[in-house]
């Protein structure tokens, strides 16, 4: 069976190419990010100058003409059909207890802007202190708790907007 990949340039115009189209293109790669392609008897240089592998999303330049393209795979494509995404995580807003415990120290206050992986404050269960973090860039919309407060599992201890 032959791969199928959808291709989307510039947000304005789709191609579909098959796994056999690709293999037969005429390319050459002369360095990491550079390509000598040939096409119906002309010549193209190209280059790859911001790679998004996870995203599948490059800025491609050909013959000095730069261009936007995403690329879709099978799976890529069937997930898009089902209305789903793949990768993209929900916004987390609510930090709340992972399990029962005792709040040792509040490091943030209301208001407070936190960047991804600050320490947040610190919940002693079962004789081991945790250290919560933030889950993302954002702003402290409220904390519910405070230092030498006890929480259950699932309590929430901060409200993020």
């Amino acid at each position: 069976m032959d791969k199928k990949y959808k291709v989307k340039v510039n947000d304005s115009f789709s191609f579909e190419f098959s796994q056999k189209e690709i293999e037969e293109l005429d390319a050459q790669q002369t360095d990491a990010t550079h390509f000598h392609l040939l096409k119906e008897n002309r010549s193209f240089r190209a280059n790859i100058s911001k790679p998004d592998f996870l995203n599948r999303q490059y800025e491609v330049t050909i013959n000095a003409n730069n261009y936007s393209v995403k690329i879709q795979n099978e799976l890529d494509q069937l997930i898009e059909d089902m209305g789903l995404s793949l990768g993209s995580a929900q916004q987390v807003n609510d930090i709340k207890a992972p399990m029962p415990g005792l709040i040792l120290e509040v490091n943030v206050q209301e208001g407070d802007q936190v960047t991804e992986g600050q320490y947040l404050l610190v919940l002693e269960a079962m004789k081991m202190e945790n250290t919560l973090t933030a889950p993302r860039d954002g702003v402290v919309k409220s904390i519910s708790v405070q230092k030498g407060d006890t929480v259950d599992k699932n309590e929430l201890l901060i409200e993020m907007e």
